[in-house]
């Protein structure tokens, strides 16, 4: 299944430890024109873990009660997690539910500038 970048998709996402993994929500953050040239895509995890929101600025709070929430196919209040991005293969993708405005995606590319440790514009 081909992506695009501000897609919200299900995955089964890898564990730390690579050898469990859950069914879980992530973020497209990889450019389309790779995401039609590549198998792989580039996620970022999304997690509705009250723990794991951290308040860092590699973290984008998700309000599922806003309309821009609505547009993401999740049930719960969520963080983006910037810091945690995974190559993935596209095919093992299940499915697409819901997707990020371009301007909610300029604040998640300030998110990974920070995870990624790229300073200026």
């Amino acid at each position: 299944m081909k992506v695009q970048r501000g897609d919200i998709v299900l995955v089964d996402f890898p564990y730390s430890n690579q050898i469990e993994s859950k069914i879980r929500p992530a973020l497209v953050v990889q450019a389309d024109v790779w995401n039609q040239r590549l198998d792989t895509t580039i996620l970022a995890g999304i997690t509705s873990s009250r723990h794991r929101r951290v308040g860092a600025p590699t973290q984008y709070y998700i309000d599922i009660s806003t309309t821009e929430g609505e547009e993401t196919g999740l049930r719960l209040d969520s963080v983006v997690q910037c810091e945690k991005l995974i190559a993935y293969n596209q095919n093992r993708i299940l499915r697409v539910i819901g997707n990020f405005s371009d301007a909610v995606m300029l604040q998640i590319d300030i998110c990974l500038k920070s995870a990624l440790g790229i300073q200026g514009e």
